[in-house]
């Protein structure tokens, strides 16, 4: 089981574009604490980040260190790097309610003595009018203004 603090931490998308908007600068800020970064989703994000990233204003060597991220859909080889990992970690889960908990049930189960902090990023074109409910269970919202303490 992952070692984490109490902070929840949730964000809401429309697209794929709009997430990697959102989640970037935190990701930024997290290689540069020297933390890995795992991002668990529902569908390949290479070709949109791949994109993203030839158009934003980043040293080249933070884009690269960006690109290392694995932002496909093969979960099974992002949890298997994760059972071997000694180290900080943020985990980024993105995509609809059930996908996010079945993601978050699993990576409770996994035996790791990793230090960890996760957020859970939420389709919200999946989640229709749920938005207010689903907050309440966290007490962070990351948007495009980064982290903002939820009410």
């Amino acid at each position: 089981m992952f070692k984490t603090n109490d902070k929840k931490v949730c964000s809401f998308f429309a697209s794929d574009y709009h997430f990697e908007m959102i989640t970037l600068p935190y990701i930024e800020k997290e290689l540069e604490s020297n933390k890995k970064v795992v991002v668990f989703t529902e569908n390949s994000l290479n070709d949109t980040m791949q994109f993203l990233l030839s158009k934003v204003n980043l040293k080249e060597d933070k884009k690269n260190l960006i690109r290392e991220i694995n932002w496909n859909n093969d979960d099974k080889e992002k949890f298997d790097e994760l059972k071997n990992m000694n180290e900080d970690v943020s985990i980024i889960i993105k995509g609809d309610e059930d996908y996010i908990s079945k993601t978050r049930q699993q990576l409770d189960n996994l035996n790791t003595n990793s230090r960890a902090s996760f957020i859970d990023c939420y389709d919200i074109n999946s989640i229709g009018n749920n938005v207010s409910e689903i907050s309440k269970k966290y007490n962070t919202i990351l948007n495009t203004l980064g982290e903002v303490k939820n009410n």
